[in-house]
């Protein structure tokens, strides 16, 4: 192949993972604030699945190539970037285009790979950490001494946000769908098997009927009333998907007033470059220093090679992996 080629993955039209397809593409060129990466590893996140299904299309202005984070060396670097040089091993969240062998980042979203991390692990890190940081500890504002309740706890952000939590002092339980699921995480936080316990009863009991400060959801609508019913006075509610629904049928209007409760939510993809810059230097202050000690790194389930993309995506689809599935490309 020539070195001006690539390879990378498109989704040939909306369906099932068999849709995914490789074509041969012109490497492509960083811009002025941009620096390119040679991929080794990206990570393999939900919204890839909601756009390969149509649920989630990248913008207009943005390349359908799917993957939203990527780890690997830097082969170039835009004119205006200082930060990052040429051979400087880093991982980034991207625009898209993260499913390929190479990929241009946005510098101001790109960390430095902490000594010690291999190219696997560190592809695990920017969607995961940067929609954590961004949703429990900047909008949701979480710190230590609160209690915290993460649905889809084995998830890529799911074990991301209780890794976090554990580190900073702050107490957890995580709904998860199997008792083999409670087992994998027993070392962060306190499982509830939502298929055969209620989870409001377990936490009620649990906290002396006290409830939680904070709850990170992902599966929208049938959590609602308990949702609202468990938080303490002056909890957030924070929404990153609603797997399980989009419209709830009714909301207690009364007891978010007398509770003074906040429910909030956001996409990362909608978010600017000026914001997710912030949330990349929260961070390399706050959470990169964890890295370098080994410490609230990310929980890999399962690795696929490049060629293996098809299977990836199934893994990801039938919803058994617990942490964060890896695609490596060298």
């Amino acid at each position: 192949m020539s070195q001006a080629q690539m390879q990378q993955v498109i989704i040939s039209e909306v369906g099932g993972p068999e849709k995914l397809a490789y074509e041969t593409v012109t490497i492509p060129t960083a811009q002025a604030e941009e620096v390119l990466v040679k991929v080794h590893a990206f990570g393999i996140n939900r919204p890839d699945i909601l756009q390969r299904q149509g649920l989630y299309p990248m913008p207009k202005d943005v390349t359908p190539v799917p993957g939203l984070e990527v780890a690997g060396e830097i082969v170039a670097v835009g004119a205006e970037v200082t930060q990052f040089k040429v051979g400087d091993k880093v991982c980034g969240l991207t625009n898209g285009g993260g499913y390929a062998e190479y990929c241009v980042v946005p510098a101001s979203q790109t960390l430095v790979i902490p000594e010690g991390l291999s190219f696997t692990q560190a592809a695990a890190i920017p969607e995961t950490f940067f929609t954590v940081w961004a949703n429990v500890f900047q909008m949701g504002q979480a710190k230590a001494g609160e209690t915290v309740l993460v649905h889809g706890g084995s998830s890529g952000i799911g074990t991301t946000a209780l890794m976090l939590c554990k580190a900073l002092g702050i107490q957890t339980f995580a709904t998860v769908g199997s008792d083999d699921k409670i087992q994998a995480i027993a070392h962060l936080t306190t499982g509830i098997n939502y298929k055969t316990q209620d989870f409001e009863q377990v936490i009620n009991e649990k906290t002396d009927n006290a409830g939680v400060d904070i709850i990170l959801d992902m599966v929208g609508a049938p959590y609602l009333e308990r949702n609202l019913n468990l938080l303490r006075r002056d909890g957030r509610l924070v929404y990153i998907a609603f797997l399980g629904g989009a419209k709830a049928k009714e909301v207690k209007l009364g007891q978010i007033m007398m509770k003074r409760l906040t429910i909030t939510g956001s996409t990362m993809r909608a978010r600017t470059t000026a914001e997710k810059a912030e949330i990349a230097q929260g961070l390399q202050q706050q959470v990169a220093p964890f890295w370098a000690k080994g410490e609230c790194l990310p929980m890999i389930y399962k690795t696929f090679n490049f060629d293996q993309i098809v299977d990836a995506h199934i893994a990801m689809d039938t919803g058994e992996h617990i942490g964060k599935i890896v695609v490596n490309v060298l």
